[in-house]
Parts: C-alpha cells; sequence; structure tokens
C-alpha cells in the first residue's frame, strides 16, 4: 500500500459489535472484534506507522445496541460496560428518554442523544483515546446523516485527527429510474454538511459517483455542468471531496448501488486524474486480478509524479455522450469514453493507456 502511494487506509469499526462488520457497537473500549484481537489491531496500526499509511478509524456513533432492558422494556441502557449510560443517552425517537434525534434514524437500534453533554463527554474521552492511545490518525464518521454536524466539529476539535471524512449519503435527484443531470441540490446538501463541521472533515462525494456510473454507460455528456465544471462535490469544493467508485455499501458482497463492473477503469482514469481526494476501493486494488491493480498503480504514479492536487485547476475540453476529454493543472490531459481523441501539441506523450481511456502527460 506505501509502495503503491496510498496515504491513508480506512480499516473497519474497531470495537465490538454485535454484527460481525462492526456497525452495531455495544462495548466501545472492547476492540476484540470479529477482524480480530486489540493486540493484532495494535500491531497493524504500529506497522502502518513505520510504512507512514494513516490508519483510518470508522467511527459507528450514531447509535449503540444496549445490555439491559429499561424504560418501556426497550434494551436503551448500557449497565455492566465501560460508558455506562442510561436511557437519557438515547433518542426519544428510538425508545429512549432524551431529546429527540438531531438528524435522522437509524432504525431498530438505539440512537445515541448527542445532545447530551455527559454523552459528548463520554465519546469525546473514547475518541482521545482512539487516536492518542491505540494510534488511529484519522476518522470516517459512519451515518452522518444521523446527528448534527456540529457534534462532528465538536469531536475533531477535541479528538484532533489528521484527516476526518463523513458518509453523507442520501439519495440523488431520480425521476423513476432515471438520474436526472443537474445533481446541484444533492452535492449543496453535501457542502452544507462540510460547512456545519465548520469545514474541518471532508465528505465522501457520493454525487460524482452517482453521476460517474451513469455516464460511463455512453451518457459522457453528464459530466460536465451547466457552467462547464466537474458535476459532483468535486466540482464545487475539491478539496473537501473524497471521490471514490464503490465501497462495502455501495458494491462488495452488498451491491446497494454498485459502479459498472466493466468500466472501472474508466472510473479510476477519472478521479485519480482530476482533482478532489481519491480513494481506491479495496476489492477492485487487491480481488480483481493483476491487470487492474497494475493501471490503478499506474495512474497513482501518474498523479503522484505530475503534482496534481485535490485543488488542481481543470478545464473540460469534450463531453459528448461517447467522449469526455479533460486538462487538469496543465500537466496532465486524459480521454474516457469509445471516441477517439488526442491532446493537441507535440509537447504531450502518452503516459498510459487501457479499455476506455487515455491519459497524456507533458
Amino acid at each position: 500500500m506505501a509502495k503503491s502511494g496510498f496515504t491513508s487506509a480506512w480499516l473497519p469499526p474497531p470495537s465490538h459489535s454485535f454484527a460481525p462488520e462492526g456497525y452495531l457497537p455495544q462495548n466501545l473500549y472492547s476492540l476484540n472484534s470479529s477482524y480480530g484481537s486489540e493486540n493484532m489491531l495494535r500491531a497493524l496500526l504500529n506497522t502502518m506507522k513505520q510504512y507512514k499509511v494513516r490508519a483510518m478509524a470508522d467511527i459507528v456513533i450514531n447509535h449503540r445496541v444496549g445490555t439491559t432492558q429499561g424504560h418501556g422494556g426497550k434494551y436503551n441502557r448500557y449497565d455492566g460496560i465501560p460508558i455506562s449510560w442510561d436511557e437519557r443517552a438515547v433518542t426519544s425517537c428510538t425508545g429512549g428518554l432524551g431529546n429527540k434525534s438531531t438528524g435522522d434514524n437509524f432504525h431498530g437500534v438505539p440512537n445515541i442523544d448527542h445532545t447530551q453533554h455527559f454523552v459528548r463527554k463520554d465519546i469525546i474521552d473514547w475518541l482521545r483515546w482512539l487516536r492518542n492511545t491505540i494510534g488511529f490518525q484519522d476518522f470516517r464518521f459512519d451515518f452522518a446523516r444521523g446527528y448534527s454536524a456540529k457534534y462532528v466539529k465538536e469531536y475533531i476539535e477535541n479528538a484532533k485527527p489528521i484527516f476526518s471524512v463523513g458518509e453523507y449519503w442520501d439519495s440523488c435527484n431520480y425521476k423513476g429510474q432515471y438520474l436526472e443531470y443537474n445533481q446541484d441540490s444533492h452535492r449543496q446538501r453535501i457542502i452544507n454538511w462540510i460547512d456545519a463541521t465548520g469545514q474541518l472533515a471532508a465528505a465522501f462525494d457520493f454525487t460524482t459517483k452517482g453521476i460517474l456510473q451513469e455516464a460511463v454507460k455512453g451518457e459522457l455528456w453528464r459530466l460536465r455542468d451547466a457552467q462547464g465544471k466537474p458535476p459532483g462535490v468535486m466540482g464545487w469544493w475539491p478539496s473537501r471531496a473524497v471521490t471514490f467508485l464503490d465501497n462495502h455499501d455501495t458494491g462488495s458482497t452488498q451491491a446497494h448501488w454498485p459502479f459498472p463492473s466493466n468500466h472501472i477503469m474508466e472510473g479510476y482514469a477519472y478521479i485519480l486524474t482530476h482533482p478532489g481526494i481519491p480513494s481506491v476501493f479495496y476489492d477492485h486494488f487487491y480481488d480483481w486480478g493483476s491487470a487492474i491493480h497494475d493501471q490503478i498503480v499506474k495512474l497513482m504514479d501518474i498523479r503522484r509524479i505530475q503534482g496534481i492536487t485535490s485543488r488542481s485547476p481543470i478545464r473540460i475540453l469534450e463531453a459528448q455522450p461517447n467522449l469526455y476529454a479533460a486538462v487538469i493543472g496543465d500537466k496532465i490531459s486524459m480521454k474516457i469514453g469509445e471516441g477517439t481523441w488526442c491532446p493537441s501539441g507535440n509537447e504531450w506523450s502518452l503516459a498510459t493507456s487501457g479499455h476506455g481511456y487515455g491519459v497524456w502527460q507533458k
């Protein structure tokens, strides 16, 4: 990972959980999970530090499985384990005696009431422990729609991760099955969330994912908005947009909203040459064969060598059904789609190409 140029790796939720994947936490301070023991985790984080790959903790603090029955016969108390909250820590909308939620409900589990000062103090102590004692350096906030972004701001200010990213995921604008061209209201909601964290967190660019996975099916005109910019969060606030093709929810074994598998290299040719903070899905990198792996590494190399950053300027030159072409930072030009294109001028040389994509450098 270090050799390929990754700077951060998002790990699964570290705590003991009712579901093996880690997203139904109960005892937050127990780091013995289905993934392995606390000692194994500490050893991993130590090794990652040696290789200068930051470890990103998946922070699941929207909800928490109770240990004992309380008010109304619900499992809304946490007796017998560290952070032993009572019913006041659970929102009134999910069976507790706390205030109502400051966001959307995650159904079937007690949702944590972040308006309570005692709750926030305990969460901050735990986050500081993960950061300073266990050795996580970055945070990913799970289900960020579930509670107000102002609490994310407070948690980041107090625990001081190097980098934070939030999962603010709601549906793109569809007419039936058809994705609308204009997704401005969708990306605006993500941007409002980033703003409300005091601009301290980045956010996964779900807008770009939703548009890009339709665009590669012969609708590449979608990749230029009405102002001539990229149509996702990347087009408006690239230094805070974490771009991606798939994650454990959208792809992999769950496949809730998958990127078309025969087009993933065009997808990576797009996000790895463009502004924003690109991320690569573990499955694509390690499980889809060496050809895909090597093409992704090559694109990462070009990005690094040519000095493309999250804020690099971009000029979109073509956005037709079967051809998209752009120049990024005056260092790289690229095209995806079946249409033929190459940059004009003999200062450009082909850096890499593959099925449906080409990248040139000066």
